[in-house]
């Protein structure tokens, strides 16, 4: 709703009294002097329920005035702009009627129309808004800037009419005891597995002065039934005596940004062992085995001494959008979404605005990326919607601009405020935080499917550990995540320092390379085609590192020819180029490159094949200028499988017979004496 709009209302009466204090619309002295009393009320006391100005005592003032003469149309206006100001927009709108049926032409702009057509907007009344806008717009003396305005009204109501008559499938289910309570319970968000989510409660706290309550973070896990398990608050190194809300976690579940501020003193105190920058700050916590660090103030250049709030981190880890408030002091409230990108020294880079497309000139009020990198869902006052807040989808195309937002559309979107949408990594579910009744007290966390027009990209995952393929030790090696198609670096990430395990996220309807390395040790290379969505599931895989000191093959699992034939394929360029630059960075190593068939076909044409795929490797490299005599190849042909044929037989499925021969035909290399 148009809040700056309407609060011009008493600046207009203010004016019309100025200029004529003898020409109210009334002779009735009695009437006028409760109306100037209603007048002055909210600026000389307060509610003492609210502790907010007393329109609370203006309107009854003015009660008063209408009880003395109920013609009295200026007393309605001033009351009807209280009530406003209360969210009493039913009484306001009536009031306001009451003043245009009483004299119609009361304001020679014909502003009390727009007016009215904005609180019939706010309450869903959308075919008296469009009656008033046609009424106000008519007007040749009606203020150019409240036209313009009108028009966004207007498009709303058209939007919503037809939305309403066109609903989406909306059913909403509660999510259930496990995370829900008589407490509020909102804000959402969940590690690519969609087996982990935290979320904000608000919770009683007698160390809290004056309102006794706070807000802490949860964490529920999905248990094998499929049910949510009962929530366990972060440990009080993360939950301090003070707010913490707004929290966006990694796809792997080790990373979790969220929003702090600071208390009531006025000295920008954030907590115990916590600093920022003023208002409210974004900070960082990791989790380290299975403790989280403290957490310290966001490092780069995202705080500043406004205020920054509702990350959403993408699942590589490199980007982060939020929003951050952009109206000064005594201005009315605005805020846009913002992002920022990782640098390679860890700190965030100065953050730049979502284009003008995205962001507007009212409120954009929460935002999420899916980890598929690809889709943005916001919350917005600034698009035509139902009215409030709705929420909006945008997808970024190849060259990185994003597409005209989306309405989700009715009953996702109401004549309520709509904010925080959670959508599930695999796309077909959305979370969202709703008062409604049949809950379990307060706000509680719903979810609904989303409809088939606004899903993101499915994304899976795989998960596992890293270890020293000679001892089993844990070892943090760090990933890197490549599009065979384009070259370009989809995720970098890193194992668990402690245990070793790790998750990366999986977009679907593409090819990726895997490359997985950590110091002392032959990097670790596996691919991914998930360009057929019908039968992919998440893959739990665990890496072997070879060390340096072994002799043990390491496959080239991203080196690819054409069939039966010895000609590198252009995507093995990637891996490559990664064994071309170890070659470098260990100069004293030699390796012999190795080729391998499976048992199938002619065997002497198998020997030759794994030969010449040896040679074109051996050969790429001293291209690339690797002394000749640092390499060797070999072809091994169906001599080493890596599965017999008899073990393969043992295989209860043909598409994992399948993937067994398939893993038998490959190239490898290992370090020689």
């Amino acid at each position: 709703m148009m809040r700056r709009i309407l609060s011009s209302i008493c600046l207009i009466i203010v004016i019309f009294c100025s200029h004529a204090q003898v020409k109210y619309s009334t002779s009735n002295g009695k009437a006028i002097k409760l109306f100037e009393e209603g007048q002055k009320a909210p600026g000389t006391s307060i509610d003492p329920k609210t502790g907010m100005p007393n329109y609370p005592l203006g309107i009854d003032y003015l009660n008063k005035a209408l009880e003395k003469d109920p013609n009295f149309w200026e007393a309605h206006l001033l009351v009807g702009e209280f009530h406003e100001i209360m969210g009493n927009y039913k009484s306001a709108i009536q009031h306001f009627e009451s003043a245009i049926q009483i004299n119609p032409n009361h304001s020679p702009t014909g502003s009390t129309f727009f007016y009215l057509a904005n609180l019939q907007l706010a309450i869903g009344d959308y075919q008296n808004c469009l009656e008033n806008v046609d009424i106000f717009t008519r007007n040749r003396n009606a203020n150019p800037d409240l036209v313009n305005k009108s028009y966004f009204m207007r498009a709303s109501c058209d939007f919503a009419i037809d939305a309403m008559k066109h609903p989406k499938e909306f059913q909403p289910v509660n999510i259930g005891p496990g995370i829900n309570t008589a407490d509020p319970e909102y804000f959402p968000t969940i590690t690519v597995d969609g087996k982990t989510l935290l979320f904000t409660r608000r919770i009683k706290d007698d160390r809290v002065t004056g309102y006794k309550q706070q807000e802490d973070f949860f964490v529920s896990e999905l248990t094998i039934d499929g049910n949510w398990g009962t929530s366990v608050a972060m440990p009080n190194n993360v939950n301090t005596v003070l707010n913490e809300g707004a929290p966006t976690i990694s796809a792997d579940g080790r990373s979790l940004i969220f929003v702090a501020c600071s208390d009531q003193s006025g000295n920008n105190e954030y907590g115990e062992n916590r600093s920022g920058k003023g208002s409210c700050d974004l900070f960082f916590t990791k989790r380290l085995g299975s403790r989280w660090t403290d957490p310290i103030n966001l490092p780069g250049n995202i705080n500043s001494f406004g205020w920054e709030s509702q990350p959403s981190l993408s699942a590589d880890g490199k980007t982060l959008y939020f929003i951050r408030r952009t109206s000064r002091r005594g201005e009315p409230i605005n805020s846009d979404i913002f992002v920022s990108k990782l640098l390679d020294n860890g700190q965030w880079a100065t953050p730049t605005p979502l284009p003008n497309h995205i962001n507007t000139s009212q409120q954009e009020e929460s935002v999420l990326i899916h980890p598929d990198g690809k889709t943005l869902y916001f919350a917005s006052r600034g698009h035509i919607g139902m009215g409030g807040s709705d929420l909006y989808v945008t997808r970024m195309d190849a060259k990185g601009n994003w597409s005209k937002p989306e309405n989700l559309g009715y009953p996702i979107n109401t004549i309520y405020d709509e904010n925080s949408l959670m959508v599930s990594p695999e796309g077909d579910i959305a979370f969202f935080a709703s008062d409604r009744a049949g809950g379990y007290g307060d706000l509680d966390i719903y979810y609904f499917k989303l409809p088939e027009e606004f899903r993101p990209i499915k994304t899976l995952y795989f998960d596992g550990i890293v270890f020293d393929a000679t001892d089993r030790k844990p070892i943090p090696g760090k990933f890197q995540l490549i599009d065979l198609q384009t070259n370009e670096e989809v995720i970098v990430s890193e194992a668990d320092k402690i245990t070793g395990e790790f998750m990366v996220s999986l977009p679907v309807n593409k090819r990726y390379a895997l490359n997985v390395n950590y110091p002392g040790y032959n990097f670790f290379s596996q691919n991914f085609d998930m360009t057929s969505t019908n039968e992919q599931q998440a893959v739990h895989m665990d890496v072997p590192l070879v060390p340096l000191t072994s002799d043990l093959p390491v496959v080239l699992a991203n080196v690819f020819f054409d069939l039966n034939k010895s000609t590198l394929r252009p995507e093995s360029t990637i891996e490559l180029n990664k064994l071309h630059d170890f070659l470098l960075k260990n100069p004293a190593i030699r390796i012999e490159i190795g080729g391998h068939t499976d048992t199938r076909g002619n065997d002497v044409e198998n020997q030759k094949l794994s030969e010449d795929r040896a040679k074109a490797v051996f050969d790429f490299l001293v291209n690339k200028g690797i002394a000749a005599d640092r390499l060797k190849y070999k072809g091994y042909g169906e001599s080493k499988p890596s599965k017999t044929d008899a073990a393969i037989q043992l295989l209860p499925t043909e598409k994992e017979r399948e993937a067994a021969h398939q893993a038998n035909r490959r190239t490898e290399y290992k370090i020689v004496k």
